[in-house]
């Protein structure tokens, strides 16, 4: 009986999802389902269980590709369970709101690095990679900023910003989000301060700034609902089409993040959008991945559209744990509130674990340098 429920919950929802080929379906047969399910104690109470599964890092890693990573800041990071997740199982760590506007210049010309400083010295004591997040964003942003109306003083403003963040963990960070969700749902510019006052030369303005304080940092451009609803879905097609113009003029976008906030379903929508994504720029990301229920077929679906793209370099999961996670009421990510791996944790390893991994030459260049 348990075994039959087991199948019928795990194992039929993967066959579908994804046509394997043989040999997968062969690795997978083996697994034991029942070892990847959460402990219970006699009172059904929730209960951590002892760790089976490889690092997901590794096992992405060993596919040529940088880096499987997750999102932290301080509180996080003090956590020791949480830190010895972060530590076992991924590669890299994104701020989650410590590199924000809000936080970084609340009040112009005067900085508080102090949550970011913890963030990017705790990723170098340890080994992990940084992904810079995030330098120009219409949220969370100060007052002082979105009242500016003259072109100059916020030319002068975004500058000054991009340099001062960048510019001290230059050489310590992988890539940065310098532009963050500036696309509205029907693919043109987000009604921002920015776009109001500078138009969309408020790109170019914050690239430069950006490749001038670090000049080896990868530099995205990012964006949520652009892999979500479908290749064809209006802001997919409009970020496709501004960023090919920006970087024909010479904007240094070195890539496009795909954060892949997904509701149940969606999935299916991710391969087809990610190759149209990632065949604009040198380089891709998927950067914040969290999806409804966290359905293991949906997760292994959507990770294994970064594996099946060439520059396609890493994904970062947006937590570690449901509860901790932006939206905890759906559980949407790999832990559950025990710091157990889920289900899809599992099918992660065993998919990605079955394919073959990349030659020693292609690991090697896909090895980042800072």
């Amino acid at each position: 009986m348990r075994s039959s429920l087991i199948y019928t919950l795990f194992f039929s929802p993967i066959f579908t999802a994804l046509a394997a080929p043989s040999s997968w379906h062969e690795v997978t047969r083996d697994v034991d389902w029942e070892a990847e399910l959460i402990g219970r104690n006699e009172e059904s109470a929730l209960v951590p269980r002892a760790r089976t599964e490889k690092s997901i890092d590794a096992v992405f890693k060993a596919l040529g590709k940088q880096y499987f990573g997750t999102c932290a800041d301080s509180s996080l990071l003090n956590n020791a369970q949480n830190a010895e997740i972060l530590k076992a199982d991924f590669g890299q760590v994104t701020p989650e709101n410590s590199g924000k506007w809000d936080t970084i210049e609340s009040s112009r010309d005067k900085f508080n690095f102090a949550g970011l400083d913890t963030l990017v010295n705790w990723a170098q004591t340890n080994g992990k990679l940084v992904r810079g997040h995030t330098t120009v964003w219409h949220s969370q942003l100060p007052s002082w900023v979105s009242n500016i109306n003259d072109k100059s003083t916020l030319t002068t403003v975004i500058q000054n910003h991009v340099k001062a963040e960048i510019g001290r963990y230059a050489g310590k960070v992988l890539q940065w989000d310098v532009v963050n969700e500036m696309f509205d749902e029907s693919g043109g510019l987000r009604s921002s301060v920015f776009s109001k006052v500078l138009g969309e030369d408020f790109v170019r303005i914050a690239f430069e700034a950006a490749r001038a304080a670090d000049p080896k940092a990868k530099l995205y451009i990012n964006d949520y609902n652009t892999v979500e609803k479908g290749a064809s879905y209006a802001k997919t097609t409009g970020m496709i089409k501004y960023v090919k113009k920006w970087i024909a003029a010479g904007v240094p976008i070195d890539g496009i993040g795909a954060q892949a906030h997904l509701m149940a379903g969606e999935s299916k929508n991710v391969p087809a959008s990610l190759a149209a994504l990632c065949a604009v720029a040198s380089e891709c990301a998927l950067t914040e991945i969290d999806i409804v229920n966290a359905a293991a077929a949906e997760y292994v679906q959507t990770v294994k559209a970064c594996v099946d793209i060439a520059n396609c370099v890493g994904v970062t999961v947006w937590g570690v744990r449901d509860p901790d996670s932006w939206r905890a009421s759906n559980n949407p990510l790999l832990f559950n509130s025990a710091y157990a791996t889920k289900p899809a944790y599992a099918a992660l390893v065993q998919t990605l674990g079955a394919l073959a991994p990349a030659s020693t030459a292609a690991a090697v260049a896909a090895k980042p340098t800072l």
